[in-house]
């Protein structure tokens, strides 16, 4: 399958029969993203949780493409509200098969919100995700801490992939995300939600320099991808 990084946690996966599956697409508003909401016509989009930095144009996209959402039920139910109508509503620990391959969502530790008429709607677990297509698998952590259960994951999940937040102050830091790569044991890991706004400015270029020897990080720049 092809992985391209969007900025932000935003990632487009194409597998290998076509199929295009669109993580937290937050585009509108954001610099470091280089989609355009009107071009975008996936199959699948999955979201981890209710910020809007992740929910970003999902309805928009969901409503001009026919896509159907995998989100946790509350969020769900949520975008449904919205005017989405194909929907795939899961929750941790939960998988299930799709045309493409299998989604197991896993925990993260983060909030899961929004703000509509001045009031906080909460939306839910916060997730992260594991992608099984063709006997590859791709973990998206989704906005999280460090937490040690990351060591099941990898046990779990022979990951070849994964996508880690090093923002810091709102998710891990790239000291913390470096031990969550050790955790994971992933092939290849990729740094993400970082340099966005201000108080998530980073060096994806140093957080790849400091891991284990024994691990590969790589940055992908905007629109780069990468086949696994």
């Amino acid at each position: 399958m092809k992985v391209s990084f969007h900025g932000q946690s935003c990632i487009k996966v194409v597998t290998e029969k076509g199929i295009t599956i669109l993580v937290d697409p937050f585009i509108s508003g954001n610099a470091k993203c280089d989609l355009v909401v009107a071009e975008e016509n996936p199959d699948y989009i999955i979201v981890t949780h209710g910020h809007d930095d992740h929910v970003g144009d999902t309805v928009a996209i969901a409503q001009q493409s026919g896509a159907t959402v995998i989100a946790n039920v509350e969020l769900a139910t949520f975008l449904s509200m919205q005017g989405v109508e194909n929907l795939a509503p899961l929750h941790i620990g939960g998988k299930r098969p799709f045309d493409f391959g299998i989604v197991k969502l896993t925990q993260a530790f983060h909030g899961s919100s929004t703000v509509q008429d001045g009031k906080i709607i909460n939306l839910g677990l916060p997730t992260g995700f594991v992608l099984s297509v063709d006997d590859k698998h791709l973990y998206h952590s989704g906005d999280t801490g460090l937490f040690s259960d990351m060591k099941l994951i990898g046990q779990l999940n022979p990951l070849d992939i994964a996508f880690l937040p090093i923002g810091d102050n709102f998710t891990m830091g790239p000291e913390d995300a470096a031990i969550a790569a050790e955790f994971l044991q992933a092939k290849v890991v990729v740094p993400m939600h970082y340099n966005t706004f201000p108080l998530i400015e980073q060096d994806p270029h140093a957080f790849v320099a400091s891991l284990n020897p024994e691990l590969r990080g790589k940055v992908l720049e905007i629109g780069e991808s990468m086949t696994i």
